[in-house]
């Protein structure tokens, strides 16, 4: 059968496809501008008025009155229909994938409906993307995270072991002139050791698998004040939701990082953490009193929000001038979040 008997094909109900955007909206301003010529042309031949040949001077102010209002009225109708597109423009100007849920709404302008449904659909895919890809690559980077921390601490920190015990020999049978050297050695290499092993601890948190977030955010704000000078108050809930690993992992690598850029770069003399249950939300905390007057989000910002995308949690980074910066992560449901693999 000859498919124009049914419509075009794959259409059960007759009709035709909907109408391309562009056409649509080519449609729209034939049709508006179609409207108030005819209507001007209306009046005109309704009207006493009368157009000499050639035209008198009198009559000019009647033609530039009725050009003028037949203006006027193409100009709103057209700002009223093409108004959705400056709002769209300011949409793409601002968005950010990483800041989730910037929809433009729909405005009840028939011919442009469509367009905005597909820009809308358009950035939710683009975030689903954005976040899928951000799982992977962060998963891969807390494994190499892992392989490097065993490396260091298998190897280079048994060898570093292994240099300690053996210089302990040596200063038990060293002359008496060398054994204050060789205890400087021995302070150096035991200096080195630590440092290996506490760089190890940052990369892979083992006290956050051995002992849970509670202790692990403890440990953070312990090596804050006892490595940076910086006293911090805690306020822990003990007694959270049951949370999963991915989400544990998350909240305790925005606290690392939060926490590190107070050491680094806040000036502060003093800073908060806690994490406490509101409404049903998890929320965590960590401000201080620094300096603030953070600008555009750096590495180390992009990467907290990237982690949070991946638990669909909200991050806000709060930093007035002068105010200190306040860093605050929402979670809707801490109890029902996929994993990072």
């Amino acid at each position: 059968m000859n498919d124009r008997a049914g419509g075009r094909p794959g259409d059960a109900s007759g009709q035709g496809a909907p109408r391309p955007p562009a056409q649509a909206l080519f449609r729209r301003l034939v049709l508006i501008n179609g409207l108030v010529f005819a209507a001007g042309t209306l009046v005109l031949a309704l009207s006493p008025a009368t157009v000499s040949s050639p035209v008198l001077l009198a009559e000019v102010p009647v033609l530039l009155v009725g050009l003028a209002v037949m203006l006027f009225a193409n100009a709103l109708l057209l700002r009223r229909s093409l108004a959705p597109l400056d709002a769209l423009t300011t949409l793409m100007q601002r968005v950010d994938l990483l800041r989730t849920g910037d929809r433009l709404a729909d405005s009840g302008n028939s011919d442009l409906t469509h367009l905005i449904d597909t820009f809308n659909a358009m950035l939710d895919r683009l975030e689903a993307e954005r976040s899928a890809s951000s799982a992977h690559a962060l998963a891969a980077q807390e494994g190499e995270r892992q392989r490097i921390a065993r490396e260091l601490h298998d190897e280079i920190g048994q060898s570093l072991t292994v240099v300690l015990l053996a210089l302990k020999r040596v200063v038990d049978r060293a002359p008496a002139d060398l054994c204050e050297e060789l205890h400087g050695v021995q302070e150096t290499v035991r200096a080195s050791l630590d440092e290996v092993r506490q760089v190890a601890r940052r990369l892979r948190p083992g006290v956050l698998e051995d002992l849970g977030l509670h202790a692990a955010l403890s440990a953070l704000a312990t090596d804050l004040s006892r490595m940076g000078g910086i006293p911090v108050t805690r306020a822990v809930e003990p007694d959270h939701p049951a949370l999963g690993a991915d989400v544990e992992l998350v909240l305790y690598r925005i606290a690392q990082e939060s926490l590190t850029n107070i050491a680094r770069h806040a000036r502060a003399t003093r800073a908060e953490l806690s994490l406490t249950t509101e409404d049903g939300r998890l929320v965590l905390r960590i401000s201080d009193n620094g300096r603030g007057g953070a600008g555009e989000d750096g590495a180390g910002i992009r990467g907290m929000r990237e982690r949070a995308l991946l638990i669909g949690a909200r991050l806000s980074v709060d930093s007035p001038p002068g105010e200190g910066t306040h860093v605050r992560l929402v979670i809707p449901d801490p109890s029902d979040r996929s994993t990072l693999s």
